[in-house]
């Protein structure tokens, strides 16, 4: 018999952004250290609604400003976390023009275009098994 404990899984909540291009492809981020990619944005500080986490991140990572006006919610979808071992991750998605060139900051590392129909393993799994079918089920037309 084993004595060792199970590890308690951890549930991380985030909110995050879709951008789009031209050509109707989703703007992801991977961060420093990490294979995944994802949607922009992060965890919530305290007092902070999803809204005003997912503009505060994006202004963090990828220097674009938006208000909580700028959003639409798409929903809140749960998956296992890309990064982190033994964590699933609620996150709280919203759709926004954007309105400017983003650039990797904070903890970026890199900037990635991907065809909401894309399944790569290089996706996060909120991002591959969640949301990219979420936005094709929708049909959102992502037009400039």
């Amino acid at each position: 018999m084993s004595t060792s404990a199970e590890p308690t899984p951890k549930h991380l909540t985030v909110s995050a952004v879709c951008f789009h291009n031209a050509a109707s492809q989703v703007l992801t981020v991977r961060k420093s250290g990490t294979a995944a990619f994802m949607l922009p944005g992060g965890k919530l500080e305290p007092g902070e609604s999803p809204a005003q986490a997912a503009v505060r991140e994006v202004l963090e990572e990828i220097g674009i400003k938006i208000t909580p006006r700028d959003l639409t919610e798409l929903g809140t979808f749960t998956a296992a976390a890309a990064n982190e071992p033994d964590t699933s991750v609620r996150g709280h998605i919203f759709c926004a023009e954007l309105t400017g060139t983003p650039e990797p900051a904070g903890e970026i590392a890199e900037l990635r275009w991907y065809d909401r129909s894309d399944r790569s393993q290089q996706l996060a799994p909120l991002l591959r098994d969640h949301i990219f079918p979420a936005l094709e089920a929708e049909n959102i037309h992502m037009e400039d």
